[in-house]
Parts: C-alpha cells; structure tokens; sequence
C-alpha cells in the first residue's frame, strides 16, 4: 500500500478488507488528481478513519466508495491550504457518516483502478529499479523491507530507492495520469515484473497469500486488456501452475515440502488446466518470452504424476532457451540442478561452483541449498550436511530455515 501501513483494526478481516482496497482507492485518487504524494497521504488518512470508526460503526456499505470520498475531502483540504497539512499532523479523527455515497465517489467496482495504478508507477521519469520499488509500494503493499527482500537488496538502498523515485515524478514536469495507448508496450516489461515479484513474495511466504492471489487478479485483468500479447499470457500461466501447488508445499505446521515430496493428490488440477492450456496457446500464437518459458517449465513439473515421471530432458531444454532470453544466475542455478536430474549430481555441482563465483550470487543461500540438494542425492553427507547449514544461515525466512535445518538434521 502507500508510505505507511495500514492501520491494525479489532474486527477480524477488517485489515484483509482495507489492504484489497488501498490500491483501488490510491488508483482512482491518482487518475482524478494526479498528485501521487499528495495521493498517497490521503489514502492513509482515510484508511486511519476507517480503522477508528469501522469497529465502532460498522463496515459501510460500500466501503470502497467511502475510503475515496474520505481520501478525497482530505485531499482537496491539502491542496488548498497548507494549514490542513497541519490540522492533519495534530491526528484530528475525521468523522462522516456511514451513507453510500453518489455513484461519482466510486464509480462501480468493475471501474478497478488498480491495473491503472501499476501502469501510472512505471512513471517514464524512473528507471526500471524506480518503476518497480515505487509499484511494489503502492499497487503490492509491501513493506520496505518487503521489497528489498524481493529486490535481494539493502533495506537502506530500498528506503533511499522509493525516495529517489517520488522526487523524480515530482520534478520532472511529466503528468502523473494514464498512459496513452502507444506508451502501454514500453511500460508493460516493468508492470509484468513487479506482478511477478508481487506473487513471489506471497507464494513464499507462509502469511501473504493474499499477495499472490491478487497478482493472479491482476494478471487476469492484464491478459483482459492485452489478450494477444504471448508474455502477459505466459506470466499469468507461470502464477496459476505454481499457486495449483501451495496446498501441499507446507505441512500444516507451516514447515515447508519439497517439491518432490509433496502430496501432488493436492494440487489444484482446476489451475494446472488453466495454466497449461493458456502457456500451450501463446506457445504455440506468439514469439517466446522469458514468462511462457518458464509456464513450460511449471507446466511439465505439474503434469508429472510422480517425481520420477518428470520430463527432466525436456526440461533442461527448455532452461537452455530460457537462458538465452533472461541469462540471470537464479535461470543457470535452476538450469544446474536440471541438468544433474539428467546427467548425474556431479554435472550439476560442477555447474553450481563456476554460478558461485558469480558476485550477485555472493552469500545467496540458494546456491547451498542447490549444492545440499545435489550432494544428499550423490550420497555426499557431510557436503550436504555443511551446504544445508550454511543455507540456513543465510537466509532471512523462518520457514526455510525451519526446513534446512530440518534436512540437516537428518544427515547428522
């Protein structure tokens, strides 16, 4: 959501309700006003107002027209007169009464701002870098943290990152409004990456689903606006194939599964359809993309009936195009560990030790946790043992190192 988040409230879901709302909300703000900052602050003035007087009052009936009509008087204060600026520092609660308001505070729910929000972020005034930190803000409601996590940078580098990116719309005199048509192709690579490290962020953690599933709602209205664009399909096919899995990759203690451990009786074969018939068509209809590759990849794992009826041959195929469209060392890690499905764990290790040498991989635990992976399966114990705890050293989730740990256990 915006600069601050949002306000816990004492009616269970209240705080679900208004993180789904704040992006609508910041959106239609930003598409009246244009004033993204000014934006930003009145959304969470008026998110602070429904956390006081929702509990004592009641949801109202349409919350999310209420939210804009709140946002809105605030806004139209702040920019009036810098002495609402400061009315609004003293903490004064506004109250309004809980009436639906007139068609033109909310317009319908269909009118859903937020795709719009992810589009007006990719701001031609910032770098990629800017674009996405400043999308995962507003649009995914990440935290700083959050984001840097995701970003594999600094919590410190991200805080100055969003900063740069506010300061830089607002001197560089372009309008903060809707993109024309003809801007949308050359601001799609930024949105399509923020929509995947957004669904990243909840598919890995055990407490945000509700981050992936409303990048798959996102992806959907993407894929409804540019139905023949092969990477927008491929991205929402990557999403749907590894979200069929989340029921099974944790324990119900929360502890995480390997994906060749899981109860595949549990994945959602509703999605795997989906996924697979949406990356086949645009596979089969458009130029391929880093986005359809991977939807191959996912939709070959899901197809699978057991571990060892994986397609890994055509797998380390398919890594192999990858690499040639989005050479990152995570797309080599991934490609190793294929490649040692095919060839043996010792074609595998001797990939991931030139990978270590890569600086953006320094001290990253994936690369342990591949090593770890590749040494149990060769019968090298005490390698795995030592990869696996170091694995667990290195990274910042408890579920992982609950996990890695857990692995190391059983080697001792």
């Amino acid at each position: 959501m915006g600069g601050a988040p949002v306000p816990e409230v004492t009616e269970p879901g209240f705080e679900h309700l208004l993180r789904e709302l704040t992006p609508q909300v910041l959106g239609a703000l930003v598409r009246r006003y244009g004033h993204f900052d000014a934006c930003e602050d009145a959304v969470q003035e008026a998110l602070l107002a429904a956390s006081q007087q929702w509990p004592r009052d009641g949801v109202p009936a349409q919350p999310r027209a209420w939210l804009i009509t709140v946002a809105s008087r605030r806004l139209t204060d702040e920019l009036r007169s810098e002495e609402a600026r400061r009315r609004r520092e003293n903490n004064q609660a506004l109250e309004i009464p809980l009436v639906a308001p007139g068609a033109d505070s909310a317009g319908p729910r269909d009118a859903d701002d937020t795709l719009l929000l992810l589009f007006l972020c990719c701001h031609p005034s910032l770098n990629r870098a800017g674009q996405i930190a400043l999308t995962l803000r507003a649009v995914g409601g990440l935290t700083t943290d959050e984001i840097a996590r995701a970003l594999l940078v600094p919590e410190e580098t991200m805080r100055k990152r969003i900063t740069r990116a506010k300061q830089s719309i607002r001197t560089s005199g372009v309008p903060f409004r809707p993109p024309p048509p003809s801007e949308l192709p050359e601001r799609l690579a930024a949105v399509l990456q923020v929509l995947y490290l957004i669904f990243n962020e909840g598919y890995t953690s055990t407490d945000r689903v509700d981050l992936a599933e409303e990048a798959i709602r996102l992806a959907r209205l993407a894929y409804r606006l540019l139905p023949d664009n092969g990477e927008v399909a491929g991205l929402l096919a990557l999403m749907l194939l590894t979200h069929a899995r989340r029921a099974a990759r944790t324990t119900p203690a929360g502890d995480l599964i390997r994906l060749d451990e899981q109860d595949r009786s549990l994945w959602d074969a509703d999605a795997v359809a989906e996924g697979t018939t949406l990356v086949t068509d645009a596979m089969a209809r458009f130029p391929l993309g880093p986005y359809q590759l991977q939807a191959a990849i996912a939709a070959l794992h899901d197809e699978a009936q057991t571990p060892e009826a994986t397609d890994w041959p055509q797998i380390v195929a398919l890594y192999d195009l990858l690499v040639r469209f989005d050479d990152t060392p995570i797309a080599r890690l991934n490609r190793a560990v294929a490649i040692a499905m095919v060839q043996g764990p010792q074609a595998g290790l001797a990939l991931i030790e030139d990978l270590a040498k890569d600086p953006r991989l320094t001290n990253h635990h994936r690369v342990d946790v591949a090593r770890a992976h590749l040494h149990e399966l060769a019968g090298n114990h005490q390698e795995a043992l030592t990869a696996y705890l170091s694995a667990a050293r290195q990274t910042t989730s408890l579920p992982e190192q609950r996990y890695l740990n857990t692995r190391a256990a059983r080697l001792r």
